[in-house]
């Protein structure tokens, strides 16, 4: 792959694969290195890249196998609570009430998050923090594309009750 194919892949992808492993991960510094990991397979593996799905399709399935590597790297069968790894981290030119109000109700969303079934928070994920689409998804996650919609609109559903509360 040229590095200008790769650069186009990078910056069109970069974001929305931070935002899905640091969804997974919770914690900014893992999302950062897995990251790279992940794009360091992508230009590694490109030409085997044979076009049978989506590109996004692919590049998150790089991005869950670097994930579950992780975890098994790490000895864990299970997520970690998302406090444990919840970064606090305020940017500095935040008026502090606001940073405390925007980070208080992200810690609320993660911990609806954590209520949902594991399959629920993956079509979640994928969908609202990676960026794709119900047939991306379906691919990625080996379910039927009209099931991945009621997944989503379910988990969409408890996030709301959960949120009201």
């Amino acid at each position: 792959m040229n590095n200008d194919k790769f650069t186009e892949i990078y910056q069109k992808f970069f974001a929305r694969v931070y935002n899905f492993i640091y969804a997974r991960l919770k914690n900014s510094a893992t999302a950062d290195d897995l990251t790279s990991e992940v794009f360091m397979r992508v230009y590694q593996k490109f030409e085997t890249f044979r076009g049978d799905s989506a590109m996004s399709t692919w590049i998150f399935q790089i991005a869950s196998n670097a994930i579950a590597d992780h975890f098994r790297r790490q000895g864990r069968n299970r997520e970690d609570d998302w406090e444990e790894f919840f970064d606090r981290a305020a940017s500095s030119d935040a008026e502090p009430e606001v940073q405390l109000l925007k980070s208080e109700g992200r810690e609320e969303l993660f911990r609806a998050l954590d209520r949902l079934t594991e399959r629920e928070r993956r079509v979640i994920e994928l969908k609202y923090f990676g960026g794709l689409s119900n047939g991306e998804i379906a691919i990625l996650l080996e379910l039927g594309y009209s099931n991945v919609g009621f997944i989503n609109h379910r988990a969409i559903e408890k996030l709301r009750a959960a949120l009201e509360k």
